[in-house]
């Protein structure tokens, strides 16, 4: 039986001023999406880390490995 690895990523929303939300993936260079509802967003960027991981060439993969194991927290000043 195969088993599926789950990755988790980053995703930083923002509301848009003419309604709606943007979304970017820090660790994903270019990967963005936006959606009416921030429930539709978060679906939308879902989409959007399946299919940039699955169009990804061998050097951006090597990449995202060696950031395995990364944490990442929010920090306030």
């Amino acid at each position: 039986m195969k088993t599926e690895r789950v990755q988790t990523y980053l995703a930083v929303f923002g509301e848009e001023e003419d309604g709606g939300y943007s979304v970017s993936v820090p660790a994903l260079p270019g990967c963005f999406s936006q959606g009416d509802t921030f429930e539709e967003a978060r679906k939308n960027i879902e989409e959007a880390i399946r299919l940039y991981l699955d169009d990804a060439d061998e050097e951006t993969k090597t990449y995202l490995r060696s950031r395995r194991g990364e944490v990442v927290t929010p920090v306030s000043v």
